[in-house]
């Protein structure tokens, strides 16, 4: 039985056989997880021994830094990576389209459409010269893929520098996919035997015939990941584990908003240590919170809460410094600023009230508490004060069963006083 369940895996790997399709599905915004799949997915196929790896696009588009890395990933790729804009309606937009150019094979579903890679500039309009070195540069990178590819250039270049789109048909016509097919099974069957060129000018022969295609399974990090990887989100569990933590300090013990609190926290700092963060806007989030504060603590008319809102909501629409994808939405930072900015106003009040009243247990809540005298006091006895007899001493003769009032407490002794009945 033991030998058996070692054999397993290897009936389980001859049974997929070499020449299989590993395939994966990016059909959100590029974002550095994107990167890290897309790699792992490539080991995957290197260690299966594909025959190629299928990278499905539905994409609006992403990050720059994260789609050099993805396009560095497949062009390096041991194995033919074939790039593919799915399902029908579907596009491959911006990043999308220099990714869908990195593979060795691209090609498009009929009824999509790419292109339309300008560089954008989040929060406020990109300077002219700063434009130039950007497009410049990603002009320059999409120009030595497509080369290579054997891809028309200029008809790419113009996604850049004109923010032209293209619909399958057109892009079949200016030679920046190699083909348009029905369905996956259709460009399953075309690239059976079709020759290739690498990257590095090696030839290499697809034999697709009979290919099973085998889903990349995402690691556990990367469906969480991926899950989250969404600004809107992230700042919305930022905003909800602050407060919730902010009221577990304020009354512990429950435990409950604490924990909570701190997993909703901690998911969302996960979730933006993989976008680019502007850190004007954590400064702008940060003064926010300083003036919600001192508006439970100042009187101002509710100009230091209304401020608090407006630098919590430009914080939030600021806080990410990348395409529109990836910008937290004005409806997004309203829904979680005022509610935010209500919560933390009104707790910080309760705190501060809290605080100005006197101390009603411990030693602090001892003074001017009043009590019996349980013995006579002449001037040393006992009092019967808060429920506990206490050793206590009076500065005149205190009879037995006499009200007292307490007026200085000395450690576990007491000074009283005789208190008369009104």
């Amino acid at each position: 039985m033991y030998r058996l369940f070692l054999l397993l895996p290897l009936v389980a790997a001859s049974a997929w056989g070499d020449g299989g399709v590993v395939a994966i599905t990016i059909d959100s915004a590029i974002h550095p997880i994107t990167a890290e799949i897309v790699t792992h997915a490539i080991e995957e196929a290197q260690e299966r021994k594909a025959a190629a790896l299928l990278i499905r696009l539905n994409t609006p588009g992403g990050l720059l830094d994260a789609t050099r890395v993805t396009m560095e990933k497949i062009i390096a790729s041991p194995v033919p990576v074939v790039t593919f804009v799915t399902p029908s309606g579907g596009r491959a937009a911006s990043a999308g389209f220099f990714i869908l150019q990195a593979g060795d094979v691209a090609a498009m579903q009929q009824g999509t459409h790419t292109g339309a890679a300008s560089p954008v500039s989040i929060g406020q309009p990109m300077e002219e010269v700063m434009r130039a070195k950007v497009e410049n540069d990603t002009s320059a990178m999409l120009r030595s893929v497509t080369e290579k590819r054997g891809r028309n250039r200029e008809a790419a270049e113009k996604t850049i520098r004109n923010a032209t789109s293209y619909t399958d048909s057109e892009a079949l016509e200016n030679n920046l996919v190699d083909l348009v097919v029905q369905d996956e099974a259709s460009l399953l069957r075309q690239l059976n035997g079709r020759e290739i060129t690498r990257f590095d000018g090696r030839k290499e022969k697809l034999a697709l015939a009979g290919a099973v295609v085998a889903e990349y399974e995402l690691t556990t990090r990367e469906k969480l990941i991926s899950a989250i990887a969404d600004p809107n989100l992230a700042f919305l569990m930022l905003a909800l584990g602050g407060v919730l933590l902010y009221f577990e300090f304020t009354v512990p013990g429950l435990v409950g908003p604490g924990v909570a609190g701190a997993i909703l926290f901690l998911l969302g700092m996960m979730s933006l240590s993989v976008l680019p963060i502007n850190w004007a806007a954590v400064a702008l989030l940060i003064a926010a919170v300083v003036m919600f504060v001192l508006e439970a603590k100042v009187t101002s008319g509710g100009l230091l809460g209304l401020g608090g809102a407006v630098a919590m909501v430009l914080g939030a629409m600021m806080l990410i410094e990348g395409p529109p994808e990836f910008r937290i939405r004005l409806s997004t930072a309203l829904a979680v600023t005022i509610p935010f900015a209500a919560i933390t106003v009104f707790l910080m009040s309760l705190v501060l009230k809290a605080h100005r009243q006197p101390a009603v247990t411990g030693m602090g809540g001892m003074m001017g508490a009043g009590g019996i005298a349980s013995t006579d006091l002449t001037p040393r006895g006992k009092v019967h004060v808060h429920g506990e007899y206490w050793d206590a001493v009076a500065p005149a003769p205190v009879a037995k069963g006499s009200l007292v009032r307490v007026t200085r407490v000395d450690g576990l002794k007491l000074e009283v006083e005789e208190r008369k009945e009104s």
